[in-house]
């Protein structure tokens, strides 16, 4: 990428580099962060872009290496800490990275972006009960924002809470009707709950305004062999096999409520 006209100033420096981050060109954002910093080595707004571009390419120790530097100015800057704690998170430092969230957050009570992630974190880890307090606190923070709500629902449903699972996906739903993946699982817990007629009504809506997606044609295929409709299941199982064989096999094969059909020879050669 040519950046043409380089400007001497780091605020300008810095602006066209915030213009790279924002494409998604953290490459070139950085070149001109690092010429900003030739001018003026202490540029906190620099040092933490560039400490997040490079965190955005996957360079998580030049990461640290950067945001360590405005902490060595600013020793309360959440943001800074908040990526910092995400980069060790990757490097796979989950207890440090968990102890920079608790110093971002002291920094910044307010800080939503930090009790959110330490709130993935945890479901990252297993600890799906403390995943939950923080998503939970971050949705109160910002109950605008749908983001929370719907990891939240993402986790209650790993710890076999429906019921609770399927009102946060609802409450997303509602405030974001285009929010078709808040729609999909609420068709998935409608299912974990044993309600497959209401689960297969929201699949089909889906179908219907998305078009055809692998994942709902085989979700539906589990609700009808639940519901006892076995034509209509392995039809459907067929469908969702023809668009991604390797992955929906692997399913079919563990799902229990196939059980029922792994006696019958069409389901046998579907999966097999």
């Amino acid at each position: 990428m040519i950046l043409w006209d380089l400007p001497k100033d780091p605020k300008e420096l810095v602006g066209r580099g915030l213009f790279f981050l924002k494409k998604n060109h953290p490459k070139a954002a950085v070149k001109l962060f690092n010429d900003a910093l030739k001018v003026d080595s202490k540029n906190i707004t620099a040092l933490y872009n560039k400490g997040l571009a490079l965190n955005k390419m996957k360079k998580y120790q030049d990461a640290i290496t950067s945001l360590d530097k405005v902490l060595e100015i600013n020793p309360m800057h959440a943001p800074s800490l908040n990526i910092r704690a995400i980069a060790m998170a990757e490097l796979g430092i989950p207890e440090d990275a968990i102890k920079y969230y608790e110093r971002a957050i002291e920094a910044d009570p307010k800080y939503v972006a930090a009790v959110y992630n330490r709130g993935v974190l945890h479901d990252r880890l297993g600890q799906h009960e403390d995943a939950i307090q923080f998503l939970d606190k971050a949705c109160k923070m910002e109950p605008k924002n749908t983001g929370a709500l719907f990891y939240k629902g993402i986790v209650f449903g790993k710890l076999k809470k429906h019921e609770e699972a399927l009102a946060c996906f609802d409450k997303v739903h509602k405030k974001e009707p285009k929010h078709f993946d808040a729609l999909f699982h609420m068709g998935i817990e409608l299912a974990e709950l044993g309600k497959h007629k209401d689960a297969c009504s929201i699949f089909d809506r889906i179908l219907k305004q998305r078009g055809k997606n692998v994942n709902v044609i085989y979700a539906k295929s589990r609700s009808q062999a639940a519901l006892g409709n076995t034509e209509e299941s392995l039809s459907l199982l067929k469908h969702a096999i023809s668009g991604d064989k390797k992955t929906i096999r692997s399913w079919a094969k563990q799902e229990k409520i196939f059980d029922s059909l792994k006696n019958d020879k069409r389901f046998r050669k579907l999966v097999d």
